[in-house]
Protein backbone atom coordinates (compact mmCIF):
# COMPACT_ATOMS: atom_id res chain seq x y z
CA UNK A 1 0.00 0.00 0.00
CA UNK A 2 1.62 3.43 -0.93
CA UNK A 3 1.89 6.02 1.58
CA UNK A 4 -1.27 8.01 0.69
CA UNK A 5 -3.59 5.62 1.11
CA UNK A 6 -2.96 6.45 5.15
CA UNK A 7 -4.32 8.88 7.08
CA UNK A 8 -1.71 11.51 7.03
CA UNK A 9 0.02 11.09 10.85
CA UNK A 10 -1.00 14.03 13.50
CA UNK A 11 2.47 14.67 14.00
CA UNK A 12 2.52 15.62 10.32
CA UNK A 13 5.38 19.04 9.48
CA UNK A 14 4.27 20.92 6.54
CA UNK A 15 6.78 21.15 3.88
CA UNK A 16 9.21 23.98 3.62
CA UNK A 17 10.07 26.07 0.87
CA UNK A 18 13.06 24.54 -0.75
CA UNK A 19 14.75 26.78 -2.95
CA UNK A 20 17.00 25.22 -5.97
CA UNK A 21 20.68 24.01 -5.23
CA UNK A 22 22.48 25.79 -7.83
CA UNK A 23 24.09 22.62 -9.62
CA UNK A 24 21.63 20.69 -8.95
CA UNK A 25 18.48 19.20 -11.47
CA UNK A 26 15.69 16.78 -10.42
CA UNK A 27 12.71 15.66 -11.77
CA UNK A 28 10.63 12.39 -10.94
CA UNK A 29 8.55 10.11 -13.44
CA UNK A 30 5.87 6.80 -13.11
CA UNK A 31 7.43 3.59 -14.82
CA UNK A 32 4.93 1.49 -12.76
CA UNK A 33 7.60 -0.81 -10.77
CA UNK A 34 4.61 -1.07 -8.63
CA UNK A 35 2.56 2.06 -8.19
CA UNK A 36 -0.14 2.57 -10.90
CA UNK A 37 -1.28 5.68 -10.01
CA UNK A 38 1.82 8.00 -8.76
CA UNK A 39 5.48 8.82 -9.53
CA UNK A 40 7.89 6.36 -8.04
CA UNK A 41 11.43 6.94 -9.96
CA UNK A 42 13.56 10.08 -9.22
CA UNK A 43 16.47 11.40 -10.72
CA UNK A 44 18.84 13.95 -9.68
CA UNK A 45 22.06 15.09 -12.08
CA UNK A 46 24.79 16.80 -10.88
CA UNK A 47 28.00 18.80 -12.50
CA UNK A 48 31.17 17.45 -13.47
CA UNK A 49 33.75 17.68 -10.13
CA UNK A 50 30.43 16.69 -7.63
CA UNK A 51 31.99 15.34 -4.32
CA UNK A 52 29.96 12.79 -2.61
CA UNK A 53 29.95 10.96 0.91
CA UNK A 54 27.21 8.41 2.06
CA UNK A 55 26.69 6.05 4.80
CA UNK A 56 24.56 2.78 4.42
CA UNK A 57 22.60 -0.08 6.69
CA UNK A 58 24.57 -2.35 9.27
CA UNK A 59 22.01 -4.77 8.28
CA UNK A 60 24.08 -7.85 7.11
CA UNK A 61 21.08 -8.61 4.05
CA UNK A 62 22.04 -5.43 2.20
CA UNK A 63 20.04 -4.84 -1.42
CA UNK A 64 21.84 -5.11 -4.95
CA UNK A 65 21.77 -0.79 -4.70
CA UNK A 66 23.48 -0.53 -0.89
CA UNK A 67 26.67 -2.80 -2.76
CA UNK A 68 26.36 -0.72 -5.47
CA UNK A 69 26.66 2.42 -3.66
CA UNK A 70 29.56 1.05 -1.06
CA UNK A 71 31.51 0.16 -4.64
CA UNK A 72 30.75 3.51 -5.86
CA UNK A 73 31.58 5.52 -3.11
CA UNK A 74 35.13 4.28 -3.19
CA UNK A 75 35.93 7.21 -6.32
CA UNK A 76 34.66 10.15 -3.99
CA UNK A 77 32.30 11.47 -7.55
CA UNK A 78 29.00 11.76 -8.11
CA UNK A 79 26.70 12.57 -11.44
CA UNK A 80 23.81 11.55 -10.67
CA UNK A 81 21.16 9.76 -8.69
CA UNK A 82 18.28 7.47 -9.22
CA UNK A 83 16.00 6.12 -6.85
CA UNK A 84 12.71 3.70 -6.99
CA UNK A 85 10.04 3.56 -4.80
CA UNK A 86 7.55 0.01 -4.41
CA UNK A 87 10.50 -2.46 -5.00
CA UNK A 88 13.39 -2.85 -2.96
CA UNK A 89 15.53 -4.52 -5.28
CA UNK A 90 16.82 -6.85 -1.84
CA UNK A 91 17.33 -10.31 -2.05
CA UNK A 92 16.94 -10.21 -5.81
CA UNK A 93 20.31 -12.18 -6.31
CA UNK A 94 22.20 -11.92 -9.75
CA UNK A 95 18.97 -10.20 -11.25
CA UNK A 96 19.40 -7.60 -8.53
CA UNK A 97 22.86 -6.73 -9.53
CA UNK A 98 21.93 -6.63 -12.99
CA UNK A 99 19.54 -4.49 -12.48
CA UNK A 100 22.36 -2.09 -10.87
CA UNK A 101 24.27 -2.66 -13.39
CA UNK A 102 21.89 -1.71 -16.49
CA UNK A 103 20.25 1.32 -14.91
CA UNK A 104 23.61 2.88 -13.87
CA UNK A 105 25.26 2.21 -17.34
CA UNK A 106 21.74 3.53 -18.88
CA UNK A 107 22.22 6.68 -16.49
CA UNK A 108 25.58 7.26 -17.27
CA UNK A 109 24.87 7.09 -21.33
CA UNK A 110 22.23 10.08 -20.81
CA UNK A 111 24.90 12.16 -18.66
CA UNK A 112 28.36 11.46 -20.20
CA UNK A 113 29.81 10.03 -17.39
CA UNK A 114 31.27 6.58 -15.56
CA UNK A 115 28.93 4.27 -14.68
CA UNK A 116 30.54 3.88 -11.25
CA UNK A 117 29.50 8.21 -11.07
CA UNK A 118 25.97 7.59 -10.87
CA UNK A 119 24.50 6.22 -7.64
CA UNK A 120 21.33 4.37 -7.04
CA UNK A 121 18.57 3.48 -3.93
CA UNK A 122 15.31 1.72 -3.86
CA UNK A 123 12.54 1.09 -1.07
CA UNK A 124 9.79 -1.37 -0.84
CA UNK A 125 9.03 -4.83 -1.32
CA UNK A 126 12.01 -7.08 -0.72
CA UNK A 127 11.97 -10.68 -2.70
CA UNK A 128 10.39 -9.61 -5.58
CA UNK A 129 12.75 -8.71 -9.32
CA UNK A 130 12.66 -4.98 -9.91
CA UNK A 131 11.19 -4.52 -13.43
CA UNK A 132 14.67 -3.29 -15.10
CA UNK A 133 12.88 -2.71 -18.25
CA UNK A 134 10.98 -0.27 -17.17
CA UNK A 135 12.83 1.74 -15.21
CA UNK A 136 15.22 2.00 -18.21
CA UNK A 137 12.68 2.64 -20.27
CA UNK A 138 11.64 6.06 -17.62
CA UNK A 139 14.92 7.53 -18.01
CA UNK A 140 15.29 8.98 -21.19
CA UNK A 141 12.15 11.44 -20.85
CA UNK A 142 12.88 12.30 -17.24
CA UNK A 143 16.51 13.19 -17.96
CA UNK A 144 15.10 15.64 -20.80
CA UNK A 145 12.71 17.23 -18.35
CA UNK A 146 14.87 18.17 -15.32
CA UNK A 147 14.76 21.47 -13.58
CA UNK A 148 15.99 22.86 -10.45
CA UNK A 149 12.53 23.58 -8.56
CA UNK A 150 11.28 19.98 -8.05
CA UNK A 151 12.31 18.69 -4.48
CA UNK A 152 8.77 18.71 -3.60
CA UNK A 153 7.70 16.14 -6.46
CA UNK A 154 10.96 13.97 -5.69
CA UNK A 155 10.32 14.55 -1.33
CA UNK A 156 6.95 12.32 -2.57
CA UNK A 157 8.03 10.02 -5.20
CA UNK A 158 10.08 8.24 -2.79
CA UNK A 159 7.74 7.59 -0.89
CA UNK A 160 6.39 4.11 0.20
CA UNK A 161 4.18 3.85 3.72
CA UNK A 162 5.02 7.57 4.57
CA UNK A 163 1.93 9.34 5.17
CA UNK A 164 3.78 12.78 4.47
CA UNK A 165 7.02 14.03 2.61
CA UNK A 166 9.64 14.78 4.34
CA UNK A 167 12.28 17.95 3.34
CA UNK A 168 14.28 20.38 5.09
CA UNK A 169 16.87 23.41 3.86
CA UNK A 170 19.58 25.45 5.53
CA UNK A 171 21.91 28.28 4.17
CA UNK A 172 25.25 28.17 5.97
CA UNK A 173 28.38 30.72 5.00
CA UNK A 174 31.81 29.81 3.96
CA UNK A 175 33.93 32.71 3.79
CA UNK A 176 32.05 35.44 2.58
CA UNK A 177 29.65 33.33 0.32
CA UNK A 178 25.94 31.92 1.33
CA UNK A 179 25.69 28.03 0.19
CA UNK A 180 22.36 25.98 0.61
CA UNK A 181 21.79 22.49 2.11
CA UNK A 182 18.77 21.01 1.17
CA UNK A 183 17.41 17.69 1.90
CA UNK A 184 14.83 15.21 1.87
CA UNK A 185 14.19 11.63 3.01
CA UNK A 186 11.23 8.77 2.90
CA UNK A 187 10.58 6.41 6.37
CA UNK A 188 7.92 5.11 8.20
CA UNK A 189 8.40 1.96 9.08
CA UNK A 190 11.43 -0.59 9.67
CA UNK A 191 13.41 2.29 11.43
CA UNK A 192 16.15 1.58 13.50
CA UNK A 193 18.74 2.75 11.39
CA UNK A 194 22.44 1.57 12.12
CA UNK A 195 25.04 3.01 9.70
CA UNK A 196 22.79 5.04 8.51
CA UNK A 197 12.60 1.19 4.68
CA UNK A 198 15.22 4.75 5.68
CA UNK A 199 16.65 6.81 2.36
CA UNK A 200 17.88 10.33 2.97
CA UNK A 201 19.53 12.57 0.05
CA UNK A 202 21.21 15.98 0.79
CA UNK A 203 22.62 18.68 -2.00
CA UNK A 204 24.95 21.51 -1.51
CA UNK A 205 26.38 24.18 -3.81
CA UNK A 206 29.78 24.39 -1.27
CA UNK A 207 32.89 22.76 -2.77
CA UNK A 208 34.15 20.48 -0.03
CA UNK A 209 36.74 17.39 -0.66
CA UNK A 210 34.91 14.49 -0.42
CA UNK A 211 36.58 12.90 2.63
CA UNK A 212 35.79 16.07 4.86
CA UNK A 213 32.17 15.62 3.38
CA UNK A 214 32.03 11.76 5.04
CA UNK A 215 32.89 13.15 8.56
CA UNK A 216 30.71 15.70 8.45
CA UNK A 217 27.74 13.32 7.42
CA UNK A 218 29.19 10.85 9.96
CA UNK A 219 29.07 12.69 13.13
CA UNK A 220 25.83 14.28 11.62
CA UNK A 221 24.07 11.03 11.47
CA UNK A 222 25.21 8.93 14.36
CA UNK A 223 23.52 12.49 16.37
CA UNK A 224 20.03 12.32 14.26
CA UNK A 225 19.46 8.64 12.20
CA UNK A 226 20.88 6.84 14.44
CA UNK A 227 18.86 7.83 17.50
CA UNK A 228 15.95 7.46 15.99
CA UNK A 229 13.50 4.03 16.53
CA UNK A 230 10.16 3.52 15.03
CA UNK A 231 10.23 -0.16 15.76
CA UNK A 232 13.61 -1.74 16.58
CA UNK A 233 13.85 -2.71 12.79
CA UNK A 234 16.56 -1.92 10.50
CA UNK A 235 16.16 -1.76 6.86
CA UNK A 236 18.32 -3.82 4.46
CA UNK A 237 17.83 -0.34 2.14
CA UNK A 238 19.21 2.32 4.96
CA UNK A 239 20.94 5.41 2.62
CA UNK A 240 22.20 8.67 3.50
CA UNK A 241 23.94 10.51 0.58
CA UNK A 242 25.41 13.81 0.70
CA UNK A 243 26.37 15.52 -3.08
CA UNK A 244 28.50 18.95 -3.16
CA UNK A 245 28.01 20.30 -6.53
CA UNK A 246 31.27 23.19 -5.95
CA UNK A 247 29.00 25.68 -7.48
CA UNK A 248 29.13 28.29 -4.82
CA UNK A 249 32.41 30.65 -4.78
CA UNK A 250 33.82 30.62 -1.55
CA UNK A 251 37.28 30.18 -0.32
CA UNK A 252 39.36 27.14 -0.98
CA UNK A 253 38.39 24.71 1.72
CA UNK A 254 42.01 23.19 3.49
CA UNK A 255 41.71 19.62 3.06
CA UNK A 256 41.22 19.05 7.11
CA UNK A 257 38.18 21.40 6.70
CA UNK A 258 38.67 22.73 9.92
CA UNK A 259 36.96 26.26 11.54
CA UNK A 260 35.94 27.40 7.53
CA UNK A 261 33.53 24.48 7.73
CA UNK A 262 31.73 25.38 11.07
CA UNK A 263 28.79 26.84 9.96
CA UNK A 264 28.27 24.81 6.80
CA UNK A 265 28.28 21.80 9.42
CA UNK A 266 25.64 23.04 11.38
CA UNK A 267 23.63 23.34 8.56
CA UNK A 268 23.96 20.00 7.62
CA UNK A 269 23.65 18.57 10.88
CA UNK A 270 20.24 20.71 11.27
CA UNK A 271 18.63 19.15 8.82
CA UNK A 272 19.81 15.70 9.35
CA UNK A 273 18.25 16.08 12.41
CA UNK A 274 14.93 17.77 11.34
CA UNK A 275 14.80 14.93 8.74
CA UNK A 276 15.38 11.91 11.43
CA UNK A 277 12.66 14.06 13.62
CA UNK A 278 9.78 13.88 10.62
CA UNK A 279 10.71 10.37 10.41
CA UNK A 280 9.98 9.38 13.96
CA UNK A 281 6.95 11.99 13.45
CA UNK A 282 5.66 9.51 11.02
CA UNK A 283 5.99 6.55 12.08
CA UNK A 284 3.70 3.67 11.24
CA UNK A 285 0.54 4.40 13.38
CA UNK A 286 2.04 6.69 15.33
CA UNK A 287 -0.24 9.17 17.31
CA UNK A 288 2.65 10.94 19.52
CA UNK A 289 6.48 11.72 19.12
CA UNK A 290 8.82 10.50 22.16
CA UNK A 291 11.86 11.92 23.65
CA UNK A 292 14.14 9.83 25.61
CA UNK A 293 16.69 11.99 27.90
CA UNK A 294 19.29 9.35 29.91
CA UNK A 295 21.67 11.19 32.17
CA UNK A 296 23.70 9.82 34.71
CA UNK A 297 25.19 6.60 32.72
CA UNK A 298 28.69 5.16 33.14
CA UNK A 299 29.50 6.59 29.66
CA UNK A 300 27.38 8.38 26.74
CA UNK A 301 27.52 4.81 24.63
CA UNK A 302 25.41 3.71 27.88
CA UNK A 303 23.66 6.27 27.73
CA UNK A 304 22.43 5.91 24.39
CA UNK A 305 22.24 2.00 24.56
CA UNK A 306 19.75 2.29 27.12
CA UNK A 307 17.85 4.75 25.70
CA UNK A 308 17.31 2.79 22.98
CA UNK A 309 16.13 -0.42 25.20
CA UNK A 310 13.91 1.75 26.30
CA UNK A 311 12.76 3.77 22.31
CA UNK A 312 12.16 0.37 21.55
CA UNK A 313 10.41 -1.61 24.36
CA UNK A 314 6.77 -2.57 22.90
CA UNK A 315 5.69 -2.39 26.50
CA UNK A 316 6.83 1.35 27.13
CA UNK A 317 5.68 2.50 23.20
CA UNK A 318 1.54 0.84 24.39
CA UNK A 319 1.84 1.99 27.55
CA UNK A 320 2.54 6.13 26.36
CA UNK A 321 -0.39 5.08 23.20
CA UNK A 322 -2.93 4.30 25.77
CA UNK A 323 -1.64 7.40 27.96
CA UNK A 324 -0.84 4.98 31.18
CA UNK A 325 1.90 6.69 33.06
CA UNK A 326 3.02 3.31 34.14
CA UNK A 327 6.79 3.66 34.98
CA UNK A 328 7.36 0.43 35.96
CA UNK A 329 7.87 -0.37 32.10
CA UNK A 330 10.68 1.79 32.08
CA UNK A 331 12.58 0.46 35.11
CA UNK A 332 11.94 -2.72 33.04
CA UNK A 333 13.51 -1.46 29.92
CA UNK A 334 16.26 0.40 31.45
CA UNK A 335 17.10 -3.16 33.08
CA UNK A 336 17.13 -5.58 30.16
CA UNK A 337 19.52 -2.82 28.18
CA UNK A 338 22.65 -4.94 29.87
CA UNK A 339 24.28 -1.92 30.75
CA UNK A 340 25.54 -0.68 34.17
CA UNK A 341 22.53 -0.03 36.05
CA UNK A 342 21.63 0.01 40.01
CA UNK A 343 17.67 0.14 41.09
CA UNK A 344 18.80 1.92 43.36
CA UNK A 345 19.87 4.91 42.41
CA UNK A 346 17.46 4.94 39.29
CA UNK A 347 15.44 8.05 39.08
CA UNK A 348 12.45 8.36 36.35
CA UNK A 349 10.19 11.47 34.93
CA UNK A 350 7.66 11.80 32.33
CA UNK A 351 7.15 15.36 31.52
CA UNK A 352 9.21 16.89 33.76
CA UNK A 353 7.61 15.10 36.79
CA UNK A 354 9.86 12.68 38.82
CA UNK A 355 7.90 9.63 39.43
CA UNK A 356 10.46 6.75 41.08
CA UNK A 357 13.59 7.48 42.47
CA UNK A 358 15.83 5.55 44.89
CA UNK A 359 14.61 1.99 43.91
CA UNK A 360 11.17 3.33 44.73
CA UNK A 361 8.17 5.66 44.15
CA UNK A 362 8.45 9.15 45.16
CA UNK A 363 6.79 9.94 48.65
CA UNK A 364 3.17 12.09 48.01
CA UNK A 365 3.94 11.38 43.70
CA UNK A 366 0.26 12.99 41.92
CA UNK A 367 0.05 10.55 38.67
CA UNK A 368 -2.53 14.49 37.31
CA UNK A 369 0.37 15.67 35.55
CA UNK A 370 1.77 12.99 34.44
CA UNK A 371 -1.32 11.85 32.91
CA UNK A 372 -2.22 15.19 31.39
CA UNK A 373 1.41 15.23 29.77
CA UNK A 374 0.76 12.17 28.33
CA UNK A 375 -2.51 12.98 26.51
CA UNK A 376 -0.53 15.60 24.60
CA UNK A 377 0.89 14.47 20.70
CA UNK A 378 4.84 14.94 22.51
CA UNK A 379 5.79 13.04 25.57
CA UNK A 380 9.03 13.21 27.48
CA UNK A 381 10.41 10.53 29.07
CA UNK A 382 13.97 11.43 31.80
CA UNK A 383 15.64 8.45 33.36
CA UNK A 384 18.96 9.33 35.49
CA UNK A 385 20.93 6.19 36.17
CA UNK A 386 22.93 8.08 38.76
CA UNK A 387 26.46 6.65 37.71
CA UNK A 388 28.41 8.75 35.78
CA UNK A 389 28.07 11.07 33.80
CA UNK A 390 27.11 9.70 30.28
CA UNK A 391 24.10 11.21 28.51
CA UNK A 392 21.90 10.51 25.65
CA UNK A 393 18.85 11.95 23.71
CA UNK A 394 16.86 9.53 21.38
CA UNK A 395 13.72 9.68 19.54
CA UNK A 396 10.47 7.32 18.89
CA UNK A 397 6.87 7.29 18.70
CA UNK A 398 4.26 5.36 19.88
CA UNK A 399 2.79 1.73 19.23
CA UNK A 400 -0.65 1.68 17.66
CA UNK A 401 -3.00 -0.80 15.67
CA UNK A 402 -2.55 1.18 13.21
CA UNK A 403 0.99 -0.28 12.79
CA UNK A 404 -0.33 -3.89 12.48
CA UNK A 405 -3.04 -2.57 10.25
CA UNK A 406 -0.44 -1.00 7.78
CA UNK A 407 2.44 -3.63 7.86
CA UNK A 408 -0.22 -6.76 8.51
CA UNK A 409 -1.05 -5.34 4.78
CA UNK A 410 2.02 -4.07 3.04
CA UNK A 411 1.69 -6.40 0.08
CA UNK A 412 -1.81 -6.54 -0.79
Amino acid sequence: MAGQDHPVSPLALSMPDLSPVPGVRLGTAQAGIRYTTREDVTMMVFPQGTMVAGLFTKNRCPGAPVDWCRDALKGGRARALVVTAGNSNVFTGKAGRDTCAQTAAAMAELVGCKPREVFLASTGVIGERLPTEKLIAALPPLFGALDEAAWEGAARAIMTTDTFPKAAIRTARIGDATVTVAGIAKGSGMIAPDMATMLCFLATDAKVPAAVLQGILKRGTDRSFNCVTVDSDTSTSDTVLLFATGAARHPRVPVEGGAMLRDFTRAVHEVLMDLALMVARDGEGAQKLIQIDVTGAVTARSAHRIAMSIANSPLVKTAIAGEDANWGRIVMAVGKAGEPADRDRLSVAVGGTWMAREGGVIPGYDETPVVAHMRGREVEITVDIGLGRGKARVWTCDLTHGYIDINGSYRS
